[in-house]
């Protein structure tokens, strides 16, 4: 049976957490800037490294797909995988830089794909009941938006520093590193998430895995590509690609699990 399609609240909730996330970014940082009061910079950080990833998960939340996750688990995703992503894969790419004397781009990459999968992971381990390509996905989407979030406001704090408190070089940062979140991080882990939830609902079975094995190595080359770039048109590219993958991956995903089409007509369910 088809899933029930969403309401129309649930579909277009994502333009109400963009609209309203930029109405408060705004205000936060015309205040900042009017008052000259540094107590808004954490503020003005947090809805600016946010603000994207959040709509851009309610997005991917109110599409036609059968979710069972719950909204709780999925912000618990989203929370923790900011957090432990972060602090596993910095921990690590240190230890590896230390050790190495360097740390190549495909390091990272690898790093970071891997720490991103901690918390869907866990949430096949703890929620067993939760193991659909969809869930999959909608999990590992709200765990990249975490990590993106977070790694954002690093970025923008650093150049806070480094620019001697430059609130436009800080600004500059938080828009475009939130405007590309959506085609980095979250799609990266969102089609890894997507197969290694596939394959857990598979019962682990040789192609599955494959399918998972593939999935992940194309984000960590996406990854690799992305980091790898010295141009805004080359990441711009990259971008393209990456939201192409997942924009193939929710495809699949929809035929799976027998989502009409445009046309009303149901894929069939593999």
């Amino acid at each position: 049976m088809a899933p029930a399609p969403p309401s129309f609240a649930r579909r277009h909730a994502w333009i109400g957490v963009l609209v309203v996330g930029a109405a408060l970014f705004l205000a936060v940082e015309r205040t900042m800037v009017a008052t000259g009061n540094p107590n808004f910079v954490p503020s003005s950080i947090l809805l600016g490294a946010a603000i994207v990833p959040a709509a851009f998960l309610t997005f991917v939340y109110g599409r036609r797909l059968p979710y069972d996750v719950p909204a709780p688990v999925v912000a618990t995703a989203a929370f923790l995988g900011g957090v432990i992503g972060t602090v596993v894969a910095g921990t690590l790419e240190y230890d590896a830089q230390r050790d190495l004397g360097f740390l190549p781009m495909a390091a990272v990459g690898l790093i970071e794909e891997t720490s991103k999968l901690l918390i869907p992971l866990a949430v096949l381990i703890f929620f067993r009941r939760y193991r659909t390509a969809s869930d999959g996905l909608l999990v590992g989407v709200a765990a990249g938006a975490g990590f993106a979030a977070l790694e954002t406001m690093g970025y923008a704090f650093v150049t806070l520093l480094q620019s001697k408190g430059s609130l436009i070089a800080t600004v500059d940062v938080l828009l475009l590193r939130g405007i590309m979140s959506p085609a980095g991080h979250m799609a990266w882990t969102g089609i890894a998430a997507t197969a290694l939830f596939a394959a857990a609902q598979s019962g682990w079975r040789g192609r599955a895995i494959g399918r998972f094995v593939a999935a992940f190595v194309l984000a960590v080359a996406l990854h690799t590509l992305w980091d790898s770039q010295s141009s805004l048109i080359g990441t711009a590219i990259v971008a393209i690609v990456s939201l192409a993958a997942l924009g193939w991956t929710v495809h699949r995903v929809a035929r799976s699990a027998g989502v009409p089409g445009r046309h009303g007509r149901r894929a069939a369910v593999r």
